[in-house]
């Protein structure tokens, strides 16, 4: 069966316009369905200005509906993984507010340094919301939400989550390793897992200030030694030190 979107039966008047070809004047008849069309005039391709690519920006059979998908489509696509994978962490956690809570602020704080650092948003992003994924696991299995239980069984959640939703494998791999050692920095490391780790490290310091308010020598100490993005060391030092 087609997508209903996409089958002529379900199309209204209107399924078919002219679009005027920016380059040249020319008009060109679009189907509603198509994402591109070339001028016959001039020969510019053009992406269909009317065409609402929402389903596509997910589906994971957008190619084989649409044929390749323009730039505007796949940097969609990414835009709405993330906010998908939000929706997925918090029925993930249910009610546990304080979880989601949790994630939300990372992912917060690391959409703001992601975009100082130059990495890549969707990774950062999906890797923020679903770095302590496993702790619901930590705490059935082993009765604790140590690090290292959160690294070993969060990767395989994250896995199911982000591969129901279609993701790309590399986008995939990439954020089950930052989850799997998020709490471990290594010698070398990505832009990403920066990111992450230091968005992760402002949350938790700010958890910890409600708890228990840190002396500023101490504080001012751990932000210049335990940061590993300047970006993520200047955001800290405005949130605790001004």
């Amino acid at each position: 069966m087609r997508c209903p979107g996409q089958d002529s039966r379900y199309w209204k008047p209107g399924a078919i316009y002219d679009i005027t070809c920016p380059n040249c004047g020319n008009a060109i008849e679009f189907f509603k369905d198509e994402s591109t069309r070339r001028c016959k005039k001039c020969g510019n391709k053009l992406v269909n200005p009317r065409m609402d690519f929402g389903c596509a920006a997910y589906c994971k059979y957008a190619e084989q509906c649409l044929g390749d998908l323009p730039p505007e489509v796949l940097a969609q696509r990414n835009e709405l993984l993330k906010d998908r994978v939000a929706i997925e962490m918090k029925h993930y956690f249910k009610q546990d507010f304080k979880r989601i809570g949790h994630a939300t602020k990372v992912a917060r704080y690391a959409e703001q340094l992601v975009k100082e650092e130059k990495g890549d948003p969707a990774i950062v992003l999906s890797a923020a919301y679903l770095h302590d994924i496993g702790i619901k696991e930590a705490e059935a299995k082993y009765q604790s939400t140590e690090a290292k239980y959160q690294e070993d069984l969060g990767p395989p959640i994250a896995r199911d989550i982000l591969t129901r939703l279609g993701a790309n494998p590399a986008l995939i791999e990439e954020v089950n390793d930052i989850i799997g050692h998020h709490h471990h920095p290594r010698p070398e490391e990505t832009v990403n897992f920066k990111v992450i780790f230091d968005a992760d490290l402002i949350v938790n310091l700010e958890e910890n200030q409600q708890a228990k308010k840190i002396d500023p020598e101490k504080l001012r100490a751990m932000i210049e030694n335990n940061f590993l993005t300047e970006s993520g060391r200047k955001l800290a030092k405005c949130i605790f030190l001004n």
